[in-house]
């Protein structure tokens, strides 16, 4: 039998030995190491779904924001990123942005809620709460336009408490 003849099933030469010293099959990709990506430079695009519930975890506190004025704006943020928090990054970094940043604002509803119960405080407090609406308002609309890209918002005036 010459070396071009088919071999006889069952009696296939072995694989050939790993070649350059690499350790896998140069028709093979390597294997990641444990913990590590196994495409750490490319990036995955975020699917419909993820960025429905980016748009989402920036949008559910300004309408919890209207529902409840102002106090239940960390509710929706939170709930998404408790559920989703291990689906995607895109997911986890907008509903912890948009829970951090909320709770910021949260305390300054709080401090102009208070303030409007005096009498000189109300000329401070009304002015503020209609400034904390309309930048938290502005800042939610950028954060679901860019989300609804793809695309990853980091909001201003955050406390750190989610990541």
């Amino acid at each position: 039998m010459s070396t071009n003849d088919p071999q006889p099933y069952g009696q296939q030469p072995p694989p050939p030995p790993p070649s350059g010293g690499q350790g896998y099959d140069r028709q093979q990709p390597p294997q990641p190491h444990a913990g590590q990506p196994a495409y750490p430079d490319r990036r995955e695009e975020p699917g419909a779904d993820d960025r429905a519930l980016t748009v989402l975890a920036h949008l559910s506190a300004p309408i919890a924001a209207v529902i409840s004025l102002g106090w239940l704006t960390i509710l929706g943020p939170l709930v998404i990123w408790l559920i989703y928090k291990d689906r995607s990054q895109l997911v986890r970094k907008a509903a912890a942005g948009a829970f951090n940043f909320n709770l910021m604002f949260w305390v300054l509803y709080l401090i102009s809620w208070l303030l409007i119960f005096t009498l000189i405080g109300a000329l401070i407090g009304i002015p503020m709460l209609i400034l904390i609406f309309v930048v938290s308002a502005i800042m939610h609309i950028v954060g679901a336009v860019r989300g609804a890209k793809g695309e990853q918002f980091t909001y201003p005036f955050q406390i750190p408490v989610l990541r």
